[in-house]
């Protein structure tokens, strides 16, 4: 072989095996990809694994920002295993572990009946899903945020709390939940019925409903005087409540009736529509027929007085009592969610924003937020992938310095070791038992901890 020969071959091989070495990809293979939309990509990378049904059937390749905008492109490859993808399957983005950085993309390949996407077709973003991260839910309460959620927290204690004939809102209202399952089926079947029996009944309601909201608008005057109206009707329900308890037990097998009533009318319409039709010439005639019988008509007015139909309205009055007592009991309700939010921002949450001081081991922080960095901590230890598995296991090494526990809740005696080195403590120090629990005094008058003042202090707090 000529020298020139061996050098053009030596040189092909080299272009070849760069080739491999960066594009780690074979020339001839064409593997299935497939794209998605998302609303964030910061959670997947080149290497995420891709996931069906919790099998890995193939890992994303890149991610890019999707034409200019803030959302991004994820592209992935599938592997056989993972075929057919339909067009309305869905993709997640999902963690793997808890409190760990660690993600992987959840695909649910769609319905049989559905077609099935080529290599390189997009899942729109409206068939993608990202996780919930914790900073995303704490930014819901910013400053402005907690301080309105405290005064609408303190009005509605107030408003619990307050008393009303002798019970107050929080007590009336645990006495309601004594009606609420049968309120609520029955509610429910009530929701039913507005549903209608043909499709668009609801729209068509809701259109109406417009129309009649846009006249009332239109004579304002009117309006006034309907409301004004409504509020004397409602004190006379009010006052009537007995009788209106009794009335509203009597609906239900009403309604029963009603409906196989309305069954049977629904069967009479067409029958009902060609008596319409032949009656016409009759109606022609009415007006002869009003005017005859009005001496009729002033025979009735009597029925109407004080004496006979006027005085059955009186006594439907007070039917709404119950209705009113109701009313009047809410506050009570309200006074206890006011004790609520007093312990929650007079007590807890101090005691979660003070800085524990622990000498070297001080970390600066919140207790709050040293309590979330320990939960992450053990998250860490507890991995998946390692000899731990899902516990954490501790080893420590012999010497001079006896440590002895408390008792032990399984054997009921201490537990003893020998330590290389002295304890250096924990601030605040454990007392041993647990601070007594008076159920007769107020969360909110419990004074914060003081974590970091003389009785804080353990015993190795002399020895550090």
């Amino acid at each position: 072989m000529s020298p020139f020969r061996a050098g053009l071959i030596a040189i092909v091989l080299i272009v070849v095996g760069t080739y491999f070495g960066f594009s780690k990809q074979l020339p001839f293979r064409h593997p299935f990809k497939l794209e998605a939309v998302v609303r964030s990509g910061v959670n997947v990378r080149q290497g995420t694994p891709v996931r069906i049904a919790g099998v890995n059937v193939g890992q994303v390749t890149s991610v890019t920002h999707y034409r200019g905008t803030q959302l991004a492109l994820v592209t992935m490859e599938i592997s056989k295993s993972g075929l057919p993808i339909k067009r309305d399957a869905t993709l997640k983005i999902r963690p793997r572990l808890f409190l760990e950085g660690n993600f992987f993309v959840d695909v649910q390949p769609g319905s049989a009946s559905a077609q099935t996407v080529h290599s390189g077709g997009v899942i729109p973003v409206t068939q993608t899903n990202d996780p919930v991260q914790l900073d995303q839910v704490l930014t819901a309460l910013q400053s402005g945020t907690r301080q309105d959620l405290q005064k609408l927290l303190q009005g509605y204690g107030t408003a619990l709390t307050t008393r009303v004939r002798g019970l107050t809102a929080a007590q009336s209202l645990n006495k309601t939940f004594n009606y609420s399952a049968n309120a609520f089926r029955d509610s429910a079947l009530v929701n039913l019925g507005l549903l209608g029996s043909q499709p668009h009944d609801l729209s068509k309601l809701i259109a109406s409903a417009g129309r009649v909201s846009a006249a009332l608008d239109r004579d304002e005057p009117t309006l006034q005087d309907l409301i004004s109206n409504f509020n004397t009707t409602m004190a006379a329900t009010a006052a009537q409540a007995p009788a209106l308890e009794r009335t509203v037990a009597l609906l239900g097998p009403t309604l029963t009736h009603a409906h196989s009533a309305f069954v049977d009318l629904d069967r009479a319409l067409p029958g009902t529509r060609a008596f319409a039709l032949e009656i016409i010439p009759g109606v022609k005639e009415t007006p002869a027929a009003i005017a005859a019988a009005r001496p009729w008509l002033d025979q009735v007015k009597p029925f109407l007085s004080q004496r006979e139909l006027g005085g059955l309205t009186k006594r439907l009055a007070p039917a709404t009592q119950d209705l009113s007592t109701l009313t009047a009991r809410t506050p009570a309700l309200l006074q206890q969610l006011d004790l609520l939010d007093r312990c929650i921002t007079h007590t807890i949450i101090p005691t979660g924003n003070i800085k524990v001081n622990d000498g070297a081991f001080s970390s600066g922080e919140e207790n709050y937020k040293e309590f979330w960095y320990s939960m992450v901590g053990l998250a860490g230890e507890g991995q998946n992938f390692d000899g731990n598995g899902q516990f954490l296991r501790l080893a420590t090494g012999g010497g001079g310095n006896l440590i002895q526990t408390g008792n032990s809740s399984n054997l009921g005696a201490p537990f003893f070791g020998n330590a290389v080195s002295k304890p250096v403590g924990t601030r605040p120090a454990y007392p041993g038992r647990r601070p007594p629990y008076v159920s007769s005094t107020p969360c909110y008058r419990s004074p914060v901890p003081d974590v970091n003042g003389p009785a804080s202090r353990g015993p190795a707090d002399h020895t550090r």
